[in-house]
């Protein structure tokens, strides 16, 4: 008899131990993921969201597949999942955050995805997921805290668009469903085989949009490398990255990105743009990193009988 599986699975990882590993393919995606938001915002100075979002995916898809040697059959089953990552997972994502900045700041759509680790909690046990123990909950709840602390100041004090955090809250949910869903497709095929596959169908359903963005783009180098590098690392390379990550640790502990991306922004506005961190930030970055830990905390096998 054939094996019979759901359409919609979790998985809780192959990986109960959150070691070197994992903590280093947390740190690419996060390095990463938290310049992504200033590439977006270089990128609206010439070009439409829906140029941005074609580009992206274009250049992340050509990235994949420059590097990838391997062919892989994807079982008629898993396309389905395959088209839900690319429409929430990629294209969605891609399109909404673009849009969520032209009427907010992009460091506060940075720190508004910080709602994708508890959104990830929640759709994770919708959909069977009981690895969680309390001791991660409780870091996933401490990282919140923390993003509260780091961001308050910056979100309370900014020109906040109530249509741009609605952009960014769906682009979150979707992210949130990715991260549960492409598990146990990533454990049969690969990362990279996953991705490619899910930002080729993104290109086709990012064309019209991009398309008709033509007429409100203008071209510009400074725009263009910089959807460049959105496009090669954060799209291509950090999305393949992210996904290893959720097959090895599961969706829930891999999720932690979320609290370190608005941490590696601020760093990064220090660095970089000569910003200053508040005592109430720099307590934020603190319990941040306590909830990481927490977060990611080593799963000990519940005992049979």
């Amino acid at each position: 008899m054939a094996e019979r599986r759901r359409v919609l699975a979790t998985s809780e990882g192959t990986s109960s131990h959150f070691g070197a590993i994992e903590w280093g393919l947390l740190a690419v995606t996060s390095i990463t993921w938290g310049s992504s938001y200033l590439w977006i915002a270089l990128g609206l100075e010439s070009f439409g969201p829906g140029l941005i979002a074609w580009l992206r995916m274009a250049f992340g898809a050509t990235t994949l597949a420059l590097i990838t040697r391997q062919t892989v059959a994807i079982d008629r089953r898993d396309w389905g999942v395959i088209t839900l990552i690319a429409v929430v997972g990629n294209a969605g994502p891609a399109l909404l955050f673009a849009l969520a900045e032209q009427t907010l700041e992009s460091s506060v759509v940075g720190m508004l995805t910080a709602a994708v680790p508890l959104a990830t909690l929640v759709v994770a046990l919708l959909l069977g997921n009981r690895s969680l123990r309390p001791i991660h909950a409780a870091g996933l709840i401490l990282g919140l805290i923390g993003v509260v602390m780091l961001s308050v100041d910056n979100v309370v004090g900014a020109a906040a668009g109530v249509t741009g955090i609605v952009y960014t809250m769906l682009a979150v949910f979707g992210y949130a469903v990715t991260a549960n869903v492409i598990g146990p497709v990533v454990q049969r095929y690969g990362a990279v085989a996953v991705i490619l596959r899910a930002q080729l169908i993104s290109v086709l359903l990012l064309t019209p949009s991009g398309f008709f963005a033509l007429s409100d783009s203008t071209f510009s180098w400074r725009s263009f490398i910089a959807v460049a590098i959105l496009g090669v690392l954060g799209t291509g390379m950090a999305r393949s990255v992210q996904a290893a990550l959720v097959a090895r640790a599961g969706a829930p502990r891999s999720s932690v990105v979320g609290y370190l991306v608005p941490v590696v922004a601020a760093i990064l506005g220090v660095a970089f743009l000569s910003e200053t961190m508040s005592a109430a930030e720099l307590g934020g970055l603190a319990v941040i990193s306590v909830g990481a830990f927490l977060g990611t905390r080593k799963v000990r096998p519940t005992r049979q009988g």
